[in-house]
């Protein structure tokens, strides 16, 4: 009896150990996602004068990018659905891989860009499927973890990826930070295919069918969430340079320093928003998460002059904008759990559409002073936080 019991929580061990790695990996993926996103606004000055262009138009290839994305998760997630989960996962870190050293290459916007459409399909096949795979791995009780878990490699890109971006192409300039992407999106490529085979498949479900989900309200809004926090995040996050110039002079080191304390708390944020999901439950951490980042973008315009404070005021922004990413996910996933997947599959759809749109709201907001981005930022996320409290409601 006593051995059997041995036996039992070996293999309870192993079996805990396995998915522990499954979802690292998945996180591996993630994080070469974002950080593959995040670097470029920490080097979009030395891009534009590298490809005799304006930090505007190298700007728009962001948003390019990201229509790519968004239109792309869902027509993925539908015409694929039946390809083993491990080989699309792969096939998306490969054609990043590709991309990421085409816009390297590049001579000039036009290549570049068309560098960063070929690694935004790779986006689209990547990021639906990891999110939707990741709940599958555990009990519905610990979906807030392992959807935190995951989501730990957002949070690593920007407190990790993006300052060591912009350390890399301080070093040996933008080309090199782009290539050692590129190179880290091939070895993980590999990593997936040989340790994530054997995820569930998720439904062959038609393409007009993934539209059915829609007509939810509950998962409307909370979409409506998604797309307006991603906004938030990324009007202030993309145009950073600019909007912290006189705390750090134009030092990119001191933006980098910056940009890793965003980051590392946005790690706290990332493991509260799990936390507190499973422990208090979905709504309260989404509010609080919101309101807090909306006040942190509000103080920035009368303390962004000094480096301290603004060093404060981004690591509150870290908490509020990844402690809210765990909620809503877990919200699109608890509203229909037997198409948790296609939910999902939209909330990439809504990610990437609010990065989509976040240039072209800064770059107007940014001509009429670094205030009106600021109020800017801060209204799309209290407006997130008044879409959220309609979907609960609902």
């Amino acid at each position: 009896m006593r051995t059997l019991y041995c036996v039992t929580v070996i293999e309870q061990s192993n079996a805990t150990r396995n998915v522990g790695l499954k979802l690292g990996i998945l996180a591996a993926g993630l994080f070469v996602v974002g950080t593959n996103a995040f670097v470029i606004a920490g080097v979009l000055p030395a891009i534009a004068a590298s490809l005799h262009t304006t930090t505007a138009a190298v700007g728009y290839s962001i948003t390019w990018y990201s229509i790519v994305v968004a239109v792309g998760s869902p027509a993925v997630s539908t015409l694929l659905a039946r390809m083993p989960r491990a080989t699309l996962m792969a096939l998306g870190l490969a054609l990043i891989a590709v991309g990421t050293f085409l816009a390297a290459a590049a001579a000039g916007i036009g290549l570049f860009t068309a560098g960063r459409i070929v690694a935004a399909i790779g986006g689209a096949a990547l990021v639906p499927t990891a999110t939707a795979a990741a709940p599958t791995l555990v009990a519905p009780e610990r979906r807030g973890r392992a959807l935190a878990a995951t989501g730990l490699g957002f949070s690593l890109a920007s407190a990790v990826g993006a300052p060591f971006g912009t350390f890399l192409a301080d070093l040996g300039g933008w080309r090199l930070a782009l290539s050692v992407i590129g190179a880290l999106a091939a070895v993980i490529a590999v990593a997936v295919a040989v340790e994530t085979r054997g995820l569930p498949l998720g439904r062959a479900v038609p393409f007009a069918a993934r539209f059915s989900v829609l007509a939810h309200p509950g998962i409307l809004l909370a979409l409506l969430t998604t797309l307006l926090m991603v906004v938030a995040f990324n009007v202030v996050y993309i145009f950073s340079s600019d909007i912290v110039a006189p705390a750090t002079g134009g030092n990119e080191s001191a933006l980098a320093a910056l940009l890793l304390v965003y980051g590392a708390f946005g790690i706290v944020g990332n493991w509260l928003g799990g936390r507190l999901t499973d422990g208090i439950g979905g709504r309260l951490t989404a509010l609080v998460a919101l309101a807090l980042e909306a006040v942190a973008f509000v103080a920035l315009i009368a303390l962004r002059g000094g480096f301290a404070a603004t060093a404060v005021l981004f690591a509150l922004w870290g908490v509020g904008a990844y402690a809210a990413i765990v909620p809503v996910q877990s919200r699109l996933a608890a509203i229909d759990p037997e198409r948790a997947g296609i939910s999902l599959s939209w909330y990439s759809t809504g990610m990437y559409v609010g990065i989509a749109l976040a240039p072209v709201l800064g770059a107007a907001t940014l001509s009429a002073g670094v205030p009106v981005t600021l109020l800017a930022a801060a209204a799309a996320a209290l407006l997130g936080l008044i879409a959220f409290e309609a979907a609960h409601r609902r």
